[in-house]
């Protein structure tokens, strides 16, 4: 007996599979320089040590919203990160990563206009770690990024930053 069409299709579904409506990404901070591509990169080793750990929850299930959450544990104690999705991969250089992904690009870059560079047009967050360098932001936008440009998450140094300028990136998670 001949199997139904749907069947027959179904193997090739699950080649492409959708794009989840809740995605979950668990990553370690290493070097750059790891001889096995970190999913996670700390580029301060004083404000996200090595081994740190990172976890991702991007929620998508509900149509034309993102909930994203960042929880880590072992950053540096006692400090605030600026952290926002960007629109390349992280790597060997912090700017690997490229500007910050907006739901409408601003057609001048590097992006400063407000009308563009604000809290609705970028996925924005703010971590702040506890004593024990543990700490968990969530931001929600009434969009979702378009497939495939939303590449990064980074930590920028944030305040009180050091030897780090505020914008410095100091960490990048791989979102793909």
């Amino acid at each position: 007996m001949p199997l139904p069409f749907a069947s027959a299709l179904l193997p090739l579904a699950l080649l492409a599979p959708a794009l989840a409506p809740v995605s979950v990404i668990e990553a370690d901070f290493d070097p750059a320089s790891a001889f096995v591509p970190p999913a996670a990169i700390s580029y301060a080793e004083d404000l996200v040590p090595y081994g740190s750990h990172a976890t991702v929850v991007t929620d998508r299930s509900t149509p034309g919203r993102t909930v994203l959450t960042l929880t880590v544990t072992g950053l540096a104690p006692g400090h605030e990160f600026p952290a926002h999705l960007h629109t390349g991969t992280c790597g060997a250089a912090p700017a690997s990563s490229g500007p910050h992904y907006q739901n409408v690009v601003d057609p001048v870059q590097p992006s400063t206009d407000p009308a563009y560079a604000n809290d609705r047009n970028e996925l924005r967050l703010v971590l702040r770690t506890d004593d024990q360098g543990d700490g968990s932001a969530t931001a929600e936008v009434d969009w979702q990024a378009r497939p495939g440009q939303a590449r990064s998450l980074v930590l920028h140094a944030g305040t009180p930053a050091g030897p780090h300028a505020a914008a410095d990136r100091v960490g990048c998670i791989k979102l793909d």
